[in-house]
């Protein structure tokens, strides 16, 4: 059972949404460790609607890709853990957070799915083909053409994710000006 209920969430976002107070009074008002936690239900709230403030009973698996090209936009802009996680449509920053960490711990790899379970009792030696240093230098090549390739694309994707969101602010401010 989660700590807080699905009707306080709503509860404090609804007199926020409503004007009737801020972070910090709402902090204080509910008892909040602090004004994170009311700003994470708002913005949950924002994006995803009531669906953002109830418990998610689905354990969503991303894939490798979607874990690196979110660790890589983290490491790569200047955008905090909780403006990602909306812009990437996941509920919760803390996972960020979490991939982050282990990227910087062990590298890529670490984001990769672990298997789960006892591990086989016998191992088969792996047969090693034995390569050119021709054929080494234009794998390591290869390597190093597709990593910049990802970083291109999500460079390319944030910045494309960073007009439609400034295009959308400026509609917004427009309209309401």
């Amino acid at each position: 059972m989660s700590k807080y209920s699905y009707e306080f969430k709503k509860q404090l976002v609804t007199e926020y949404i409503n004007g009737e107070a801020g972070y910090d009074y709402l902090t204080k008002k509910y008892g909040l460790p602090s004004t994170a936690t009311a700003r994470r239900w708002i913005n949950a709230y924002k994006e995803f609607g009531e669906a953002g403030l109830m418990r998610s009973r689905e354990n969503k698996k991303y894939s490798f890709e979607f874990k690196l090209h979110v660790v890589e936009l983290y490491l790569t802009t200047e955008v905090s853990y909780q403006e990602l996680s909306l812009s990437v449509g996941i509920k919760t920053p803390g996972i960020i957070t979490e991939w982050v960490r282990r990227y910087r711990a062990a590298g890529p790899d670490a984001l990769r799915p672990q298997r789960k379970g006892r591990k086989p009792q016998v191992t088969k030696p792996k047969k090693e083909i034995p390569q050119t240093e021709k054929e080494k230098a234009d794998a390591e090549y290869l390597r190093q053409l597709e990593e910049e390739n990802l970083r291109s694309r999500i460079e390319n994707a944030y910045l494309k994710e960073l007009r439609r969101l400034r295009l959308e602010d400026e509609a917004k401010n427009g309209r309401h000006g």
